[in-house]
Protein backbone atom coordinates (compact mmCIF):
# COMPACT_ATOMS: atom_id res chain seq x y z
CA UNK A 1 0.00 0.00 0.00
CA UNK A 2 1.17 3.49 -0.91
CA UNK A 3 1.46 6.60 1.21
CA UNK A 4 0.89 9.56 -1.10
CA UNK A 5 2.63 12.77 -0.03
CA UNK A 6 2.10 16.18 -1.65
CA UNK A 7 4.13 19.25 -0.88
CA UNK A 8 7.44 21.01 -0.68
CA UNK A 9 10.86 19.79 -1.79
CA UNK A 10 13.86 21.95 -0.94
CA UNK A 11 17.61 21.65 -1.31
CA UNK A 12 19.08 21.66 2.20
CA UNK A 13 22.71 22.69 2.69
CA UNK A 14 23.46 21.57 6.25
CA UNK A 15 26.62 22.65 8.07
CA UNK A 16 27.50 21.31 11.51
CA UNK A 17 29.24 23.86 13.74
CA UNK A 18 30.72 23.98 17.23
CA UNK A 19 28.64 27.07 18.00
CA UNK A 20 25.99 28.94 16.03
CA UNK A 21 27.53 32.16 14.70
CA UNK A 22 26.68 35.56 16.10
CA UNK A 23 25.68 38.36 13.67
CA UNK A 24 28.68 39.34 11.58
CA UNK A 25 30.71 36.33 12.74
CA UNK A 26 32.27 33.71 10.45
CA UNK A 27 32.82 30.15 11.67
CA UNK A 28 34.29 27.00 10.17
CA UNK A 29 31.94 24.05 9.83
CA UNK A 30 32.73 20.57 11.12
CA UNK A 31 30.87 18.84 8.26
CA UNK A 32 28.61 19.59 5.31
CA UNK A 33 25.63 17.63 3.95
CA UNK A 34 23.44 18.34 0.94
CA UNK A 35 20.06 16.61 0.85
CA UNK A 36 16.50 17.03 -0.31
CA UNK A 37 14.36 18.56 2.40
CA UNK A 38 10.97 20.06 3.14
CA UNK A 39 8.05 18.70 5.17
CA UNK A 40 6.49 16.35 2.62
CA UNK A 41 9.88 15.28 1.28
CA UNK A 42 11.38 14.30 4.64
CA UNK A 43 8.13 12.55 5.48
CA UNK A 44 8.39 10.58 2.22
CA UNK A 45 11.95 9.50 3.03
CA UNK A 46 10.65 8.33 6.42
CA UNK A 47 7.87 6.25 4.89
CA UNK A 48 10.41 4.58 2.58
CA UNK A 49 12.82 4.03 5.49
CA UNK A 50 10.07 2.24 7.40
CA UNK A 51 9.56 -0.12 4.47
CA UNK A 52 6.53 1.56 2.92
CA UNK A 53 5.94 2.72 -0.64
CA UNK A 54 6.31 6.52 -0.63
CA UNK A 55 5.03 8.45 -3.63
CA UNK A 56 5.94 12.14 -3.46
CA UNK A 57 4.15 14.79 -5.53
CA UNK A 58 6.21 17.97 -5.62
CA UNK A 59 7.72 20.74 -7.75
CA UNK A 60 11.28 20.09 -8.88
CA UNK A 61 11.54 21.74 -12.28
CA UNK A 62 14.27 22.15 -14.87
CA UNK A 63 16.89 24.06 -12.86
CA UNK A 64 20.19 22.11 -12.45
CA UNK A 65 19.93 22.26 -8.63
CA UNK A 66 16.82 20.11 -8.81
CA UNK A 67 18.98 17.17 -9.89
CA UNK A 68 20.45 17.10 -6.37
CA UNK A 69 16.99 16.44 -4.97
CA UNK A 70 16.22 13.82 -7.62
CA UNK A 71 19.41 11.92 -6.81
CA UNK A 72 18.77 11.98 -3.07
CA UNK A 73 15.16 10.87 -3.36
CA UNK A 74 16.13 8.01 -5.68
CA UNK A 75 18.92 6.91 -3.34
CA UNK A 76 16.48 6.59 -0.45
CA UNK A 77 13.74 4.77 -2.25
CA UNK A 78 11.19 7.53 -2.79
CA UNK A 79 8.98 7.32 -5.88
CA UNK A 80 8.47 10.94 -6.94
CA UNK A 81 6.42 12.85 -9.50
CA UNK A 82 7.55 16.29 -10.65
CA UNK A 83 4.26 18.10 -11.23
CA UNK A 84 6.00 21.00 -13.03
CA UNK A 85 9.01 19.57 -14.93
CA UNK A 86 9.44 22.67 -17.12
CA UNK A 87 9.50 25.12 -14.17
CA UNK A 88 12.70 27.12 -14.71
CA UNK A 89 13.13 28.89 -11.36
CA UNK A 90 15.65 27.53 -8.84
CA UNK A 91 14.17 25.08 -6.35
CA UNK A 92 13.48 26.18 -2.80
CA UNK A 93 16.72 26.35 -0.83
CA UNK A 94 17.46 26.10 2.91
CA UNK A 95 20.73 27.07 4.59
CA UNK A 96 21.00 25.17 7.88
CA UNK A 97 23.47 25.37 10.75
CA UNK A 98 23.36 22.62 13.39
CA UNK A 99 25.13 23.05 16.74
CA UNK A 100 27.27 20.01 17.45
CA UNK A 101 26.84 19.74 21.22
CA UNK A 102 23.05 19.50 21.34
CA UNK A 103 21.69 19.30 17.80
CA UNK A 104 19.99 22.70 17.97
CA UNK A 105 19.67 24.33 14.57
CA UNK A 106 18.96 27.54 12.69
CA UNK A 107 17.33 27.53 9.27
CA UNK A 108 17.18 30.26 6.66
CA UNK A 109 14.92 29.23 3.80
CA UNK A 110 12.94 30.43 0.85
CA UNK A 111 10.14 27.96 0.45
CA UNK A 112 7.51 27.84 -2.29
CA UNK A 113 7.37 31.58 -2.85
CA UNK A 114 5.19 30.96 -5.90
CA UNK A 115 3.78 27.70 -7.15
CA UNK A 116 3.37 26.81 -10.82
CA UNK A 117 0.04 25.61 -12.12
CA UNK A 118 -0.55 21.89 -11.74
CA UNK A 119 -1.74 20.16 -14.90
CA UNK A 120 -3.48 16.82 -15.02
CA UNK A 121 -4.23 14.68 -11.99
CA UNK A 122 -0.85 13.55 -10.64
CA UNK A 123 -2.48 12.32 -7.42
CA UNK A 124 -4.24 9.46 -9.21
CA UNK A 125 -2.72 6.27 -7.75
CA UNK A 126 -3.78 2.76 -6.85
CA UNK A 127 -3.90 1.20 -3.38
CA UNK A 128 -3.24 4.37 -1.39
CA UNK A 129 -3.40 3.80 2.38
CA UNK A 130 -3.01 7.44 3.47
CA UNK A 131 -2.26 10.92 2.14
CA UNK A 132 -0.08 13.61 3.69
CA UNK A 133 -0.16 17.24 2.57
CA UNK A 134 1.87 20.18 3.87
CA UNK A 135 0.04 23.01 2.11
CA UNK A 136 3.12 24.57 0.55
CA UNK A 137 1.82 24.17 -3.01
CA UNK A 138 -1.85 25.10 -2.48
CA UNK A 139 -3.27 23.83 -5.78
CA UNK A 140 -1.43 20.53 -5.39
CA UNK A 141 -2.52 20.14 -1.76
CA UNK A 142 -6.18 20.81 -2.53
CA UNK A 143 -6.28 18.54 -5.56
CA UNK A 144 -4.64 15.68 -3.67
CA UNK A 145 -6.86 16.07 -0.59
CA UNK A 146 -10.06 16.30 -2.63
CA UNK A 147 -9.11 13.17 -4.55
CA UNK A 148 -8.36 11.33 -1.30
CA UNK A 149 -11.61 12.44 0.34
CA UNK A 150 -13.63 11.27 -2.69
CA UNK A 151 -12.13 7.80 -2.22
CA UNK A 152 -12.30 7.58 1.55
CA UNK A 153 -8.51 7.75 1.96
CA UNK A 154 -7.41 9.36 5.27
CA UNK A 155 -5.71 12.75 4.90
CA UNK A 156 -2.99 13.91 7.30
CA UNK A 157 -2.04 17.59 7.39
CA UNK A 158 1.43 18.73 8.46
CA UNK A 159 0.37 22.03 10.01
CA UNK A 160 3.60 23.83 10.79
CA UNK A 161 2.17 27.32 10.30
CA UNK A 162 -1.06 28.91 9.16
CA UNK A 163 -1.41 29.25 5.38
CA UNK A 164 -4.36 30.85 3.54
CA UNK A 165 -5.10 27.58 1.72
CA UNK A 166 -6.00 25.94 5.04
CA UNK A 167 -9.45 27.55 5.03
CA UNK A 168 -10.29 25.29 2.09
CA UNK A 169 -8.03 22.41 3.04
CA UNK A 170 -9.00 21.75 6.66
CA UNK A 171 -12.53 20.40 5.91
CA UNK A 172 -10.79 17.71 3.82
CA UNK A 173 -8.39 16.70 6.62
CA UNK A 174 -8.83 13.73 8.96
CA UNK A 175 -5.77 14.30 11.17
CA UNK A 176 -4.22 17.74 11.65
CA UNK A 177 -0.74 17.34 13.16
CA UNK A 178 0.23 20.79 14.41
CA UNK A 179 3.41 22.28 15.79
CA UNK A 180 3.29 24.04 19.14
CA UNK A 181 3.59 27.37 17.28
CA UNK A 182 0.63 26.71 14.98
CA UNK A 183 -2.21 29.21 15.42
CA UNK A 184 -5.46 29.06 13.46
CA UNK A 185 -8.21 31.68 13.33
CA UNK A 186 -11.64 30.65 14.61
CA UNK A 187 -13.45 28.33 14.33
CA UNK A 188 -11.57 25.54 16.09
CA UNK A 189 -10.05 22.82 13.89
CA UNK A 190 -12.51 20.23 15.20
CA UNK A 191 -15.36 22.56 14.26
CA UNK A 192 -13.88 22.84 10.77
CA UNK A 193 -14.41 19.09 10.30
CA UNK A 194 -11.02 17.71 11.35
CA UNK A 195 -11.51 14.39 13.16
CA UNK A 196 -8.33 14.48 15.28
CA UNK A 197 -6.00 17.32 16.24
CA UNK A 198 -2.49 16.48 17.42
CA UNK A 199 0.02 19.00 18.78
CA UNK A 200 3.73 18.30 19.08
CA UNK A 201 6.17 20.33 21.19
CA UNK A 202 9.66 18.92 20.74
CA UNK A 203 10.61 16.78 23.75
CA UNK A 204 7.38 17.62 25.58
CA UNK A 205 4.42 15.19 25.56
CA UNK A 206 2.33 15.11 22.39
CA UNK A 207 -1.25 16.23 23.00
CA UNK A 208 -4.23 14.94 21.04
CA UNK A 209 -7.97 15.52 21.00
CA UNK A 210 -11.06 14.43 19.12
CA UNK A 211 -14.69 15.44 19.56
CA UNK A 212 -15.07 12.89 22.39
CA UNK A 213 -11.58 12.17 23.78
CA UNK A 214 -8.28 13.84 24.63
CA UNK A 215 -4.94 12.83 26.04
CA UNK A 216 -1.19 13.09 25.77
CA UNK A 217 1.64 10.71 24.93
CA UNK A 218 5.14 11.13 26.41
CA UNK A 219 8.13 11.49 24.10
CA UNK A 220 10.95 8.94 24.63
CA UNK A 221 14.11 10.28 26.22
CA UNK A 222 16.80 10.77 23.58
CA UNK A 223 20.34 12.12 23.49
CA UNK A 224 19.60 14.66 20.77
CA UNK A 225 22.48 14.99 18.32
CA UNK A 226 20.59 16.60 15.42
CA UNK A 227 17.02 17.95 15.47
CA UNK A 228 16.83 19.03 11.82
CA UNK A 229 13.73 17.58 10.18
CA UNK A 230 12.66 15.66 13.29
CA UNK A 231 9.14 17.02 13.00
CA UNK A 232 8.96 15.99 9.35
CA UNK A 233 10.13 12.49 10.28
CA UNK A 234 7.43 12.38 12.96
CA UNK A 235 4.77 13.30 10.38
CA UNK A 236 6.06 10.68 7.97
CA UNK A 237 5.89 8.00 10.65
CA UNK A 238 2.36 9.13 11.54
CA UNK A 239 1.23 8.84 7.91
CA UNK A 240 2.90 5.44 7.60
CA UNK A 241 1.10 4.29 10.76
CA UNK A 242 -2.38 5.36 9.66
CA UNK A 243 -4.43 2.20 9.23
CA UNK A 244 -1.94 0.20 11.29
CA UNK A 245 -2.47 1.89 14.66
CA UNK A 246 -5.23 3.83 16.40
CA UNK A 247 -4.82 6.80 18.71
CA UNK A 248 -2.91 7.05 20.99
CA UNK A 249 -0.74 4.13 19.77
CA UNK A 250 -0.31 5.93 16.44
CA UNK A 251 1.32 8.86 18.23
CA UNK A 252 3.50 6.57 20.32
CA UNK A 253 4.82 4.95 17.14
CA UNK A 254 5.63 8.33 15.55
CA UNK A 255 7.35 9.45 18.75
CA UNK A 256 9.65 6.43 18.68
CA UNK A 257 10.66 6.99 15.06
CA UNK A 258 11.37 10.70 15.62
CA UNK A 259 13.47 9.85 18.68
CA UNK A 260 15.52 7.54 16.48
CA UNK A 261 16.10 10.39 14.04
CA UNK A 262 17.42 12.92 16.60
CA UNK A 263 19.97 10.43 17.97
CA UNK A 264 21.92 10.53 14.68
CA UNK A 265 24.02 13.23 13.06
CA UNK A 266 23.16 14.30 9.52
CA UNK A 267 19.95 14.31 7.50
CA UNK A 268 20.12 10.66 6.39
CA UNK A 269 22.38 8.80 8.85
CA UNK A 270 19.39 7.61 10.88
CA UNK A 271 17.92 5.98 7.75
CA UNK A 272 21.15 4.13 6.96
CA UNK A 273 21.44 2.82 10.51
CA UNK A 274 17.91 1.44 10.36
CA UNK A 275 19.18 -0.88 7.64
CA UNK A 276 16.13 -0.48 5.42
CA UNK A 277 17.95 1.53 2.75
Amino acid sequence: MTVLLAGLCTIDVVQRVAELPEPGEKVQSLSVDVAAGGPATNAAVTVAALGGHARLLTVLGAHPLADLARADLSAYGVDFVDVAPSFVDPPALSAVAVRDRDGERTVVSRNAAHSPTVTGTPWEADEVRAVLVDGHHPELALGTARWARSRGVPVVLDAGSWKPVLDELLPLVDIAACSAHFRAPAPDLLDRGVAAVITTAGPEPVRWRTATEAGEVPVPAADARDTLGAGDVWHGALAYGVGRFELPELIRFANEVAAQRVRHIGPRAWVREMGVR
